[in-house]
């Protein structure tokens, strides 16, 4: 089975490109899904631990959360060695099920793949990207996105060129999301016939 990682920068398009896949049969995995289940389950013990008062009704609220750790780079790793590890144990029984089931291939949307600098065992990864003018008005045009909040995430991520220069595969989503939607179908032929070649 070929197991596929999708990565890019915020407001690059991952989550319509992920769409397709599953539009398409493709068993997907979600990270930021992912971490909103842990922020109602298994996360929220060892996080309100770490930042006291960031939970509402037994779940982690994430605004609250995001004003403890925004402009505290030791915070936000204390936060990173907790949840990350559930979302990569999350990520390595998605893609065991998948195979198990017998799929030729499986995606995972794993947001900070290159800066986090773990292996998945991937054998491909896709990596989205768009002109930075169009990724900043789509990132701020989101709830509770500030100008001090997004330029501390593009901070922490690789810019896209070189995510871009590592990739096995780019889609560029600046074009009208018709187009983008063929370009990843395309993509997806070709991923069929590499996995059962």
């Amino acid at each position: 089975m070929l197991r596929v990682g999708l990565t890019g920068s915020i407001a690059t398009g991952k989550s319509t490109v992920l769409a397709v896949f599953a539009a398409e049969g493709i068993p997907t995995f979600s990270s930021d899904e992912a971490v909103h289940r842990l922020y109602g389950g298994a996360a929220v013990a060892p996080v309100e631990a770490l930042f006291p008062g960031v939970t509402i009704d037994g779940a982690i609220d994430r605004d609250r959360l995001a004003r403890a750790v925004l402009g505290s780079p030791e915070k936000l790793r204390a936060l990173e060695a907790v949840v990350h590890p559930m979302v990569r144990g999350e990520i390595a029984s998605f893609f065991a099920g998948a195979e198990a089931a017998g799929m030729p291939l499986a995606v995972a949307d794993i947001p900070l793949l290159y800066e986090n600098g773990f292996d998945y065992g991937l054998d491909r990864v896709i990596v989205t990207a768009v002109d930075e003018s169009v990724q900043r008005a789509r990132a701020l045009a989101r709830p509770g996105m500030t100008v001090e909040k997004l330029d501390a995430i593009l901070a922490r991520q690789l810019p896209q060129v070189e995510k871009r220069r590592r990739a096995d595969h780019v889609i560029d989503t600046g074009a009208p999301i018709a187009e983008t939607e063929i370009a990843v179908r395309t993509l997806i032929e070709e991923l069929r016939a590499q996995a059962t070649a």
